[in-house]
Parts: structure tokens; sequence; C-alpha cells
């Protein structure tokens, strides 16, 4: 069973149907101990990081300790954000700290727009478990205005302005900073590649 924590950060109903389109079976764990049956760990969200402020203390820890035990766990968009230490959105709110770096605002510089809303495509420098079957320039949905920066985890980049990490990945980590439950087949196919990490 994939826990998807919902902490008041929308989207919730899409990625809900994308994980059903994938064959998962999801709970919402209602308290932090509820992580403990867990096979794997969705953390969803759209937004301000200052909202990732309702997992901190005991959701956190909670997390953190599904982690250590081998539990898969997978950021969604703000989610993915929330595996890094902090973002410049929301400098007093800490991150899982998972993934070492800041996410900072996409560059608004020639004529770019922010937020980075609509599709584009992937880099592929390394493999990858959870974008196994991706190829290279594959298109996925974004819409966002911070990123993490581009380190040795990065499973995926894209460019916006600047180049940052799309897809993270290191053990049994993972994130994406695009919507895969907006990105057609392509999205389908990585979170069939996560639930089965949680298998």
């Amino acid at each position: 069973m994939i826990a998807l924590i919902d902490y008041g950060a929308g989207n919730l109903t899409s990625v809900r149907k994308g994980f059903h389109a994938a064959g998962a079976e999801l709970m919402t764990p209602a308290v932090p101990a509820d992580l403990e049956r867990a096979s794997g760990i969705v953390v969803p969200g759209v937004g301000n990081f200052g909202a990732t402020r309702a997992l901190a203390g005991d959701w956190m820890d909670a997390i953190r300790r599904a982690v250590a035990r081998g539990v898969p766990l997978f950021g969604i968009c703000l989610g993915m954000q929330w595996l890094f230490e902090g973002s410049d959105e929301a400098p007093d709110v800490p991150g899982l700290g998972a993934m070492a770096g800041h996410c900072t605002r996409l560059p608004q510089t020639g004529g770019i727009k922010v937020p980075h809303v609509g599709w584009n495509s992937l880099h592929r420098p390394r493999d990858s478990r959870l974008l196994g079957g991706i190829g290279e320039a594959t298109q996925v949905y974004f819409t966002h205005s911070y990123a993490a920066p581009v380190t040795p985890e990065a499973a995926a980049t894209c460019a916006h302005g600047d180049s940052f990490a799309a897809a993270v990945e290191r053990d049994h980590i993972f994130g994406v900073q695009f919507h895969p439950e907006k990105s057609s087949d392509a999205g389908i196919r990585i979170l069939r590649n996560f639930v089965a990490a949680a298998r």
C-alpha cells in the first residue's frame, strides 16, 4: 500500500487518478504512525514552499524512519523541492535534507517567462530506475517558479532560462519537478516505475 500524504498542498485528486492508472493501491495516512504499514510514500504538492511547514515535526520524523527502513519515497513538484535542504521561496522552512542543495527561483532573463508552465523536454544524463523506458527528449508537463539545482542525484534535467533538476534519484529516494499525472503515457510509465520500486 502506497501512502499519499495530504498536507494541504493540493492536486491529490489528479495524483490519485494517475496512480490508479498505474495500477497502484493508495492510502491517505491520517497520522504519521500510519506510515509504518506503507510500502511506498508519495509527497505531492503545488504552490509555495511554505506549505511544506505542515510536514515538520512528527511527519518528517516518520518519513525519515520509513526511508531508513528502505521504504521508497517519491516527491512530486513541490514534494521534490521538499527533498532538498530548503528553498529561497520560504527561507525559514527546512526541507527534508535528503538531497544536498537549495531550490532557487528560475531566472527571468532574455524574455523567459516565470512561472515555467507547459511541456518541455527531459535530458537524461544517466540511467535511472524511476525513468526506465523514458527516452531522451521526452516531453513532460511542468508548472513551477522555483527549481532544484543540478547535482549528482539528477536523473534528468530541463532548461528554462537555466538548467535545473527535473528528476532526482538516490537509492530509494526519487523526485520529479514535473507532473507525471499530467504528462500522458510517459508520466504513467514513471508512476508505474515507482509502484514497481514500492513492491
